[in-house]
């Protein structure tokens, strides 16, 4: 399992807790709120509000929760209005990282992620800087217990995904972004069910990181970004050795 991904299987285990499972509630009420905002509040419509959607019904998110944030992109209750704005840059071993934010302080935010950065020995870069260096994707997670194999490939490929891959305990669907709402609705018809959804941005390529100073250092700094309530996601083209991984989680 390459290092990004076993990245994402180590959040989903931090993430069980309350505090964390809080914070992930509060970053898709963020998405919710500005993807109903920027393009109305029925996802039949709106393939963006339609995708956060997804990503809260798979973190269990009460839909009392989703309708009270699509609520509030419309403007039928008040709400803080937020800024999208994505950064770029370079942490430790040279692995170029992209975090995307919501907030309604870009000075505040700015000022924590170059802190978060220049802490870790990295540090922020131009615009586009590293953003080539990855593709957007629409992915989907399944946990392994009680899925068949085969069933779950021929449907999602049926479905218009691009690949299925097993990573550890669980089947990455990726999808072109502009299928990932259809790949969606037709597992779910399936009676499948997801542990993660949404759209990511994959990297290219990897950066080897095998010293271990370096990857705890670049493992802290994307732990401390992730943690920060103005950041949605963040992308890194790290591979990083399993043992060395394990040592972190």
């Amino acid at each position: 399992m390459s290092g990004h991904s076993k990245w994402s299987t180590i959040k989903r285990k931090k993430g069980a807790n309350d505090a964390k499972r809080g914070k992930m509630f509060t970053k898709l009420i963020k998405e919710i709120t500005i993807a109903a905002r920027t393009g109305g509040g029925d996802p039949a419509g709106n393939p963006r509000l339609r995708s956060a959607i997804t990503a809260a019904k798979a973190e269990n998110m009460p839909k009392d929760n989703i309708d009270r944030a699509i609520k509030k992109g419309t403007g039928d209750l008040d709400g803080a209005v937020y800024e999208e704005i994505l950064y770029e840059g370079y942490g430790p071993g040279g692995v170029a990282i992209l975090v995307e934010t919501m907030t309604d302080n870009k000075n505040r935010t700015v000022a924590d992620i170059r802190h978060f950065f220049a802490k870790s020995g990295g540090n922020l870069g131009e615009s586009n800087c590293v953003a080539w260096m990855f593709d957007k994707k629409g992915s989907l997670t399944v946990d392994k217990e009680g899925v068949k194999e085969d069933a779950l490939m021929e449907l999602a490929l049926e479905a218009g995904a691009e690949d299925v891959l097993e990573e550890g305990d669980i089947y990455q669907i990726l999808t072109a972004p502009e299928d990932f709402n259809d790949v969606v609705e037709q597992l779910e018809a399936g009676n499948f069910s997801f542990s993660d959804a949404g759209l990511v941005m994959l990297p290219r390529t990897t950066v080897e990181v095998s010293e271990e100073k370096t990857a705890q250092s670049l493992l802290r700094l994307l732990e401390s970004l992730e943690d920060h309530d103005d950041v949605q996601k963040v992308h890194a083209n790290f591979d990083i050795p399993d043992e060395i991984m394990d040592n972190f989680s």
